[in-house]
């Protein structure tokens, strides 16, 4: 398993755009995400102006049922 970066939240929700996440809505300073062909799957993104903890990454993932492997490689743009 790879070592997770601090980002910034925009950059994870990039990342989760590419994965077919969208933007659901947003309350306070949190941004839920859907995906769009499974419903069942969702992510939670706090919208923090400090980087977001790995910590707090890899419970977004988890919610995700993503990878670590496969968020890499979505921030790589591959």
């Amino acid at each position: 398993m790879s070592i997770l970066p601090m980002l910034r939240y925009a950059a994870i929700i990039s990342a989760l755009a590419k994965a077919g996440f969208t933007i659901v809505r947003q309350k306070g300073s949190h941004i839920f995400l859907r995906h769009a062909a499974d419903p069942k799957r969702f992510a939670t993104v706090p919208r923090h102006p400090r980087d977001i903890s790995r910590k707090d990454l890899a419970s977004i993932l988890r919610q995700a049922k993503l990878s670590v492997d496969q968020f890499l490689k979505l921030l790589r743009g591959k």
